[in-house]
């Protein structure tokens, strides 16, 4: 599962996903991409999920990119705990993701075999997805 080797603070305030991506918005590295076209949080178990379904899907042929990190600690309280008594502790990583932003970019396949690889993926994401192509 994907998490930080370190982080600065030990717990982080939730936010709020506004706006769409200034960073990670064009195809940098493959041929086709994941792009998020809805906001949201993706935890580690997520990303690590939708990269298994890639690579088991092209058979280990090509490349795959992670354009995303869990970096955010989300904390949550015990089940049955009353009101109060300060903040739970870490429970997982995530991501914020906001809408543009490239999650999985793919290289080394056919365009059939890299949209249906890209399609299993966006399944195991809890955000709407669509896959792009790079042009030139």
């Amino acid at each position: 599962m994907l998490q930080p080797v370190r982080t600065k603070w030990r717990k982080a305030h939730k936010g709020r996903i506004s706006g769409t991506a200034s960073r990670a918005n064009f195809i940098n590295y493959g041929s086709y991409a994941l792009k998020a076209l809805s906001p949201d949080r993706v935890t580690g178990k997520q990303i690590e999920a939708a990269r298994v379904a890639l690579t088991r899907h092209m058979k280990r042929q090509g490349r795959v990119w992670t354009r995303i990190f869990p970096n955010i600690p989300v904390s949550k309280k015990p089940i049955e705990v009353r009101m109060g008594k300060g903040k739970g502790s870490p429970e997982y990583y995530a991501c914020r993701v906001k809408p543009g932003r490239i999650l999985f970019e793919v290289d080394g396949v056919s365009e059939q075999i890299a949209k249906e690889a890209l399609y299993k993926a966006s399944a195991k994401l809890p955000i709407k997805t669509k896959t792009i192509k790079r042009f030139a």
